[in-house]
């Protein structure tokens, strides 16, 4: 995924000595209403420093405070996430250094390395040429001077044998992005010359070389080895996401093959206060599209990416933990609680099912809420002794949950380690752990197994015993206890074949309350429907037993995961108005296990009082110019328009609803400025329910669209059943083309 890695705040010590990126235009006072840039707010329970805002307090009391990437804390903390989440790689993006960020941009390339290594995660460095006008020169000699000194890094990430660098913006039509196709295929080749896998981040259409792709640049796109399409504000919703990969994925694709580059498209999981996410659906849908179109890899936008609110960071679950004053929402917007993490555990998910390690599916594995572990962990992050200890090794590294870091001893034999559980536990089972990798050869380690109930008189466990560890089987031992009770577990260690000193990356200890237990829940009972609207269902049903404790249930809409409540009761918001659903509700134990799903509950829900079932619909065209395509029609900015190809009658213009909707008047717009002047378009309105076969349902007109009336236009008729709306435009008085800024449509 992308890493920003470009907060800072004011004392943090970061030479740049701003609120970077948290600020707006004054980034030299803390971040408020007023002067903010970001659209999420951070789950900041993990980081060590927390820097006070201008904003006011969270809904639970506490002070509004922010995180600096600058900490060295917070970028380990992000790569142990990403860690524990199997997300395997970071590209660090780097702007254009050679002004005041440089300085704080070339120490965080060494924070992140560090922490990548740390925790066996790969990265990269991407280059953002943003406004980077002299990058031809620039990039080389930064990559020379300093960032080519990364690539002896063992974690840093190669391809086909290759250090990769990754370059994005070539070919987009922005202005801060204003380069000829000449230098950009320099530097993509200078690159590859010196050795590198070039992954290129390009524009969506860059295929095509339309909208928001510059023409002439498809030699520079074929140049790189790996392709990967920008997708920030191209979609929002499922629906959008079926029709990208249809129209815009299986083609790109195929492109790719044809020509042996390797295809990397971008899945997002949505922004936040827009409401995009749809407690996961809309990230999981992206997952199966370009998995079963068949890309060689995934691009994440982004891991920490608040200011466009696309980060899968771990979030605010609640309103409880966003400034009262902000105006943001929290992860259960649409009314499903969600866990801070839950968007790092989709995109584990995601890549899972991306290798192979899970199937398939169109529906989502990985439940809002997170499940409590019924048998955790018990020694993580407690207190450690040892016999002895390596300087940089020390036997805290055993419980901090990275197979990455280990406590090793002094050389020579016997020698012990021990953990404080805090208080006295029945102990199950012990798991020991060493590094993974593959250097780590295999070797047998004599450990004995003691525990104690005061630290001082000690009882034998296990052993002693010689356990081998070998990393094809993950470097990793499990000890049974048979009958232990214990709050101080000991391992004495009196050999070790391959190395003269006790080693140990992990020690965990784990109790027996619930090991093995597989009893499922009773059926929830009594599945009703209390209330509903044109968007929303509520439901209530009658609790599970269970011989562990129910901890919540698990709400399925026509068999997908929509909800994870801990009550018996629920609402279910963002459905289609006038639509069937089945409902389902199954119930979850502590143990992890799942009961059999309820009776099904059949719901339609009401009819939408006066709801424009266009707006972010799917799309089509008989043409359009430059970038103002059709989607510009239907996403409720009336300053964006469509406008097809001039001097070319007729043209068209069309909206899929989704299913076939009884629609009885449209409402047409251009933009309501003054400069657009008086005019008359000639139209007519057509409708189909197979997108094929089109009748006429409004016969041709002119239609006046004056600004001093707001440059609107109502069309209305009796009701039809349709689910596709052309306008057929056959003249227009004021441009040589169709033009149309929104195109409305409303149930009769």
């Amino acid at each position: 995924m992308g890493y920003q890695g470009w907060f800072a705040c004011k004392g943090d010590g970061a030479p740049i000595n701003a609120w970077w990126h948290w600020s707006g235009a004054n980034n030299q006072v803390p971040p408020s209403p007023g002067n903010n840039t970001i659209v999420a707010w951070p789950d900041m329970r993990e980081y060590t420093n927390a820097y006070v805002t201008g904003y006011a307090n969270l809904g639970n009391g506490q002070p509004a405070t922010l995180f600096s990437s600058w900490d060295q804390q917070v970028v380990d903390t992000h790569f142990r996430w990403m860690r524990e989440n199997n997300i395997d790689t970071a590209a660090l993006q780097r702007f254009n250094p050679n002004g005041a960020e440089g300085p704080t941009r070339d120490a965080m390339a060494q924070k992140v390395r560090q922490a990548a290594e740390a925790n066996g995660r790969k990265w990269y460095i991407m280059y953002d040429l943003t406004d980077w006008l002299n990058m031809q020169s620039e990039v080389k000699t930064d990559w020379l001077n300093k960032m080519s000194a990364h690539i002896a890094s063992p974690m840093y990430a190669r391809q086909n044998g290759k250090p990769v660098v990754g370059l994005w913006g070539f070919g987009f039509s922005e202005p801060s992005r204003p380069f000829a196709p000449g230098p950009c295929l320099d530097v993509v080749n200078w690159f590859k010359a010196q050795g590198c896998y070039v992954m290129g981040g390009v524009p969506t259409h860059w295929r095509q070389g339309i909208n928001d792709s510059r023409p002439g640049f498809i030699d520079v796109y074929n140049a790189y080895d790996m392709i990967s399409p920008w997708m920030v504000g191209r979609i929002k919703n499922v629906g959008e996401a079926d029709n990208h990969y249809t129209n815009v994925t299986v083609p790109d694709q195929a492109h790719c093959n044809a020509r042996g580059i390797d295809y990397q498209p971008c899945v997002l999981p949505g922004e936040v206060t827009a409401r995009h996410r749809a407690h996961g659906d809309f990230m999981w849908r992206q997952f199966y599209n370009v998995i079963r179109a068949g890309c060689q890899g995934i691009y994440i936008s982004m891991f920490d990416e608040f200011n466009e609110g696309n980060q899968i960071a771990k979030t605010a679950e609640t309103l409880a933990t966003v400034p009262t004053n902000s105006g943001l929402l929290a992860l259960d917007e649409d009314g499903t609680p969600c866990s801070s993490d839950y968007y790092l555990r989709l995109t584990g998910d995601g890549g899972r099912m991306l290798k192979g390690q899970i199937a398939l599916t169109p529906v989502r594995p990985t439940v809002p809420m997170v499940v409590v572990d019924p048998n955790p962990n018990i020694a993580r992050g407690k207190p450690t002794t040892a016999s002895s200890t390596n300087p940089g090794y020390p036997a805290s590294n055993a419980v901090d949950g990275n197979p990455g870091s280990y406590w090793e001893s002094l050389n020579g034999f016997p020698q012990w380690i021990q953990v404080d559980l805090g208080s006295t536990a029945t102990i199950g089972r012990v798991v020991l752990k060493l590094p993974p990798q593959p250097a780590w050869g295999t070797r047998n380690q004599t450990i004995q197994v003691q525990g104690s109930t005061n630290g001082t008189t000690y009882t034998n466990f296990a052993g002693p015993t010689a356990f081998t560890f070998n990393p094809a089987t993950g470097n990793m031992v499990t000890i049974n206890i048979p009958s232990g009770t214990a709050r101080y577990v000991r391992l004495n260690f009196s050999g070790n074949t391959g190395w003269p000193a006790a080693q140990l990356a992990e020690f965990e200890v784990y109790g027996t309350t619930v090991i093995g237990e597989n009893e499922p829940p009773t059926v929830p009972g009594n599945l009703t429907l209390t209330g509903k609207t044109a968007t929303s269902v509520s439901l209530s049903w009658s609790a599970s037993t269970d011989n562990v404790g129910v901890v919540g249930y698990e709400v399925r809409q026509n068999g997908t995961a929509v909800a994870g409540p801990t009550g018996t009761s629920t609402t279910i918001t963002g459905l289609t108005p006038a639509t069937a659903y089945s409902f389902t509700v199954v119930a979850r134990d502590a143990a992890g296990n799942t009961s059999l799903p309820s009776a099904p509950l059949n719901v339609t829900t009401d009819a939408a009082p006066n709801v424009n079932l266009a707006r972010g619909k799917p799309t089509a065209e008989s043409s359009h110019t430059q970038n103002l395509g059709s989607g510009n029609a239907v996403d409720g900015d009336a300053g964006s328009y469509w406008e097809s190809a001039n001097n070319v009658f007729p043209q068209w213009i069309q909206v899929d609803l989704g299913a076939a909707v009884t629609v009885g008047r449209i409402v047409l717009k251009l933009p309501p400025p003054s400069a657009w002047q008086t005019r008359t378009q000639t139209l007519s309105v057509q409708g189909s329910t197979n997108g094929s076969s089109f009748s006429t349902i409004v016969g041709s007109a002119g239609y006046v669209f004056n600004p001093a009336t707001g440059n609107t236009v109502t069309i209305t008729f009796a009701g039809t059943s349709t689910r596709y709306v052309r306008l057929n435009i056959t003249g227009n008085t004021g441009w040589p083309a169709g033009q149309l800024s929104e195109f409305e449509v409303y149930q009769s």
